[in-house]
């Protein structure tokens, strides 16, 4: 073998494994704001197990609200429907437009309800009622970190994806589409910490 073939295999061996290389980071960044998606996962279910004790609390004082104690429960429905597409496909823009608009939803009928809550003293007074107002409102928080830290890995993800000469590869490995950032339409509320006062 010359010195020309040799170094036309090495660099044929260092393509070879940068291209490698692009395809596990690709890999990596994925599986990681899948995995961001599945804490958020976690919290949302912890937030619509939270909700139906809610309004099982709120039905002994308010008997005569029933329409806004369906609506809470209805936006509870779909917004379970939301994240199980959402999961399915973490970072796909029509999962995560889904989940947003059933979560923005569900925020605009437990705001409603905070609303009428008010009216009552005797529920805002309730011990179960504030454990409850206390456990949503920490399952809030925590929805926000997550969705932080998945939109941090989605932006990772894509910045690596968008780059040269990774861009070039990503769709020869199934990394053609972008993945979407989980952005509720009421984002400037979503910023601030949930007002639950019972």
């Amino acid at each position: 073998m010359d010195i020309s073939t040799i170094v036309v295999l090495v660099i044929l061996a260092g393509l070879v494994l940068y291209v490698i290389s692009v395809y596990n980071q690709l890999v990596a960044l994925k599986n990681r704001f899948e995995n961001a998606f599945a804490q958020i996962e976690v919290q949302l279910k912890r937030r619509y197990d939270l909700i139906p004790n809610l309004v099982e609390t709120a039905k002994a004082y308010i008997t005569h609200e029933r329409e806004t104690l369906e609506a809470v429960t209805q936006a509870r429905n779909q917004a379970m429907s939301g994240l199980q597409a959402a999961s399915a496909a973490p970072g796909d823009a029509a999962a995560m437009g889904q989940l947003a608009g059933a979560e923005g939803a569900l925020s605009s009928a437990l705001g409603r309800l905070n609303v009428v809550m008010e009216a009552y003293p005797d529920l805002k007074a309730s011990a179960n009622m504030q454990q409850v107002s206390e456990e949503l409102t920490s399952t809030e928080n925590r929805i926000a970190f997550a969705r932080q830290a998945f939109n941090d890995s989605v932006m990772n993800y894509n910045t690596y994806k968008q780059g040269f000469p990774p861009v070039v590869l990503a769709g020869m490995f199934g990394h053609a589409q972008d993945a979407s950032l989980l952005e509720f339409d009421d984002s400037e509320a979503i910023a601030e910490a949930p007002k639950v006062s019972f």
